[in-house]
């Protein structure tokens, strides 16, 4: 599906800020149980996850793309969930990568399936990939992802990955005051060397499950400051405007590292990311509570205006700014589970 060049770009909120990048769950499944995303005690055996009959079709999810792209995405990310547990992943990327106008797919994983898929997520199109690891250390990773997956399997897929190359690869960190904290140098040593950007990002009040509270997120001014008595670093120049992370380059040349500070430093007036949930909502941002529901004129037989004319007007309309109006306690309204629309 293709976008005439004048209509790329132009699409803007109340506030200015441009659509172009867009997060698509292909899953609300997990195998893992993280305790800031999906806690075992509510994501439990019981737990009703979507049925299948719901969740996007990749034809679907590609008829869509190509509507985002029409309105000035550009770049496409892939999540869940956990998206390596949806079948014929690569048949979706496939169908992505070849969406005119975009030019960017990439994956966000925990990185547990990844070494087996990693070359033929590659060679379909996929870009790039991002791996969540919050410890080196398989006791500290279990408190954190509340399964027994070892870091060894993880870092298998990291390799495998950049074996691939799906490069430049990023490892996320979430750092969880009393949890893993002390993790931090181990693994910005580890990932100094490995040659991949390690990426800090603070414990957020996502969803209403994970029971958040200030006090255990550890800033990213902390961090920097316990990476800084040890290895000198400085300031870097954002890659592309609305970059999530703030980027530092260490001084001896052994590359980069990235500080997400949701909290402490929102980003909410650059942001410029869309959701889509594995049953076809888009959201506008990740601390929302409502999702706008595009399969259901989708299957109705709506026409690709009728479905981009929406697309526009809820993104025209859109003003969220949640991380700049947080209070210490974060909000007591309902906001979505992470796990259902990708963090």
């Amino acid at each position: 599906m293709s976008a005439t060049p004048n209509q790329r770009g132009a699409t803007r909120d109340t506030l200015g800020r441009r659509l172009s990048d867009l997060r698509i769950s292909v899953t609300d499944r997990c195998n893992f149980r993280c305790t800031y995303c999906m806690p075992r005690e509510v994501f439990g055996p019981d737990f009703a996850f979507l049925p299948r009959t719901e969740l996007l079709s990749y034809e679907e999810i590609a008829r869509l793309v190509g509507l985002f792209a029409a309105e000035g995405v550009t770049k496409v990310r892939l999540t869940g969930g956990e998206p390596l547990l949806r079948r014929n992943l690569e048949g979706l990327v496939e169908m992505l990568a070849s969406i005119d106008g975009i030019v960017d797919v990439a994956l966000t994983t925990n990185g547990s399936l990844l070494a087996r898929r990693a070359r033929v997520l590659a060679d379909a199109g996929l870009s790039r990939v991002t791996v969540s690891l919050d410890a080196l250390d398989d006791e500290t990773f279990a408190a954190m992802n509340g399964v027994r997956v070892k870091v060894a399997t993880v870092l298998e897929g990291i390799e495998a990955a950049a074996s691939a190359g799906l490069a430049p690869i990023k490892v996320n960190m979430v750092v969880k005051r009393g949890v893993n904290q002390h993790a931090v140098l181990e693994m910005a040593e580890y990932f100094r060397a490995a040659g991949h950007t390690l990426r800090f990002i603070e414990y957020m009040d996502v969803g209403s499950t994970n029971h958040w509270q200030l006090d255990e997120v550890v800033s990213s001014a902390e961090v920097l400051a316990m990476l800084q008595e040890r290895w000198p670093l400085e300031p870097a120049e954002p890659n592309y405007p609305g970059e999530v992370a703030s980027r530092y380059r260490y001084l001896d040349g052994a590359g980069e590292i990235g500080l997400i500070s949701s909290v402490t430093q929102p980003f909410c007036g650059g942001c410029t990311r869309a959701r889509l949930s594995a049953d076809g909502k888009l959201y506008t941002c990740l601390f929302t509570a409502l999702g706008h529901d595009l399969r259901a004129p989708l299957r109705a037989g709506a026409s690709d205006t009728e479905l981009g004319d929406g697309i526009r007007g809820i993104w025209t309309a859109r003003s969220d700014r949640y991380s700049e109006t947080r209070s210490a306690r974060g909000s007591d309204k309902p906001k979505v589970e992470m796990s259902y629309i990708g963090g």
